[in-house]
């Protein structure tokens, strides 16, 4: 047997510090319409959130529209060469103006009336408009939405006194600036609907706790225990450590079986496909690696300058209220969770990235919509979204009226937290428990 060490690991455990009681939120946050409602009125609209990649809308005429919830919003890339956002609104009778998204758009048009705007918002035509009286255009623009962008990443915001987005993402630029996300392009992006409120989705990508009972075969190649959190307010981190397995495994692993977990479940990454044997003749975390390195070479990448621990190391970012961020030297997923038509009903949107050369074409992403039950985005993301659906129905049992959660769920109790906060909840409808030891438990 070997014994597998684990160089440069921050030791701090993924629990840290115990709280003095759990801590309970309410279930009916989860299914509630009434809970639905206030967070389309009071949050949605003043959150900054990923809307689409830069690669969607690169060129003049481009154009992408962002749905969350009933909010419709419009990113299009002027004539200029200026990336805007608007409500997507006719300003005459409210008519959509654009659905999906496309090239060589010239102007926006409404398909009822005729009403039309430039690409930069400003009103240049009403037909029949005598018939209006007095009526100017500089009166009409389209209705502005903040928009900025991270690297690849294009944000909205509905609010336009908001923070910056620089601001919203507090730490996280900094943390992850070594690892130059410039250099990763978006090839796809992936929407599955899913029988599942979208905080029931996103709770899933905020925890590691679940990784041994849902996930086995990751289990025996990654370090669930010693995985640091931080939280930064809107913004948390978790790191783990991949190509050892984990500390809470009674019986020790060989190398061999280290690899065939990994390449189980994180093949691709190296280009490996499932069932290639373990080659031998280096500790398999040196051996995952180099396989690593040669699989970017393969693409024109130099990937020489990434540490052993860089390239094993996940890091995993969470934004508030719904996005995550799964990188390490040549990795990145971007996922985000949304409302679907009621509080039973959400969908996962997968941005899939590689890194690229430098000079490498701009492709526009490819993206795809499918229901539940058709997605099979690797072994570890289909046994994700596999239990969603069960999860959605046990919130609604009338014996659980309170979730339990564990410091080592930090992220889920931050993301209740931000609710609390951006809601404005009465005291006695907030979180409970927990670090702060309000309340009882």
């Amino acid at each position: 047997m070997t014994t597998h060490a684990t160089p440069g690991v921050r030791r701090e455990d993924a629990t840290g510090t115990p709280p003095r009681r759990p801590t309970r939120v309410p279930a009916e946050r989860y299914y509630s319409t009434a809970f639905a409602q206030l967070e389309t009125e009071r949050m949605w609209p003043r959150v900054w959130q990923v809307a689409c990649t830069v690669d969607h809308v690169a060129e003049p005429g481009d154009y992408f529209e962002y749905r969350c919830g009933p909010y419709s919003v419009l990113i299009v890339r002027d004539d200029d060469g200026t990336l805007r956002a608007f409500q997507n609104v006719c300003r005459h009778r409210g008519n959509s103006l654009c659905a999906g998204s496309g090239t060589g758009l010239r102007e926006l048009r409404c398909g009822y009336h005729g009403w039309t705007w430039d690409l930069a918002g400003k009103l240049t035509r009403v037909p029949n408009r005598k018939g209006f009286g007095a009526l100017p255009l500089a009166d009409l623009p389209l209705f502005t939405v903040r928009v900025d962008t991270w690297e690849r990443l294009v944000f909205v915001n509905l609010d336009l006194s908001a923070p910056s987005l620089a601001d919203y993402l507090e730490a996280v630029p900094s943390d992850i600036a070594w690892l130059g996300l410039g250099d990763f392009r978006c090839y796809a992006t992936m929407t599955v609907d899913v029988d599942a409120n979208w905080k029931t989705i996103a709770d899933g990508f905020s925890e590691t706790y679940h990784i041994q009972t849902l996930h086995p075969e990751l289990h025996r190649c990654m370090d669930d225990v010693h995985a640091p959190q931080v939280i930064w307010g809107h913004t948390g981190k978790s790191e783990q450590l991949y190509g050892v397995p984990s500390p809470r495994l009674k019986q020790s692993l060989t190398d061999a079986e280290v690899w065939d977990a990994y390449v189980c479940t994180q093949g691709a990454l190296m280009g490996v496909a499932e069932n290639t044997p373990f080659p031998g003749g280096r500790p398999v975390m040196d051996e995952i690696a180099h396989h690593i390195r040669a699989f970017a070479a393969g693409r024109g990448v130099d990937v020489s300058w990434a540490s052993t621990d860089q390239l094993m190391r996940l890091h995993q970012y969470n934004v508030f209220p719904n996005l995550t961020v799964l990188a390490n030297a040549d990795h990145l997923t971007v996922m985000c969770s949304r409302p679907g038509a009621d509080p039973d009903h959400g969908e996962l949107v997968m941005m899939l990235w590689m890194r690229m050369p430098a000079g490498a074409p701009r492709g526009t992403p490819a993206d795809i919509r499918l229901a539940a039950d058709q997605a099979e985005p690797g072994l570890v993301l289909t046994q994700d979204i596999s239990v969603l659906a069960g999860l959605q129905r046990g919130l609604h049992q009338p014996g659980l009226t309170h979730l339990t959660l564990s410091a080592e769920e930090r992220r889920v109790i931050n993301l209740h937290r931000n609710l609390d906060r951006y809601l404005d909840l009465p005291e006695h409808e907030r979180i409970r428990g927990g670090d702060t030891g309000a309340g009882s438990a």
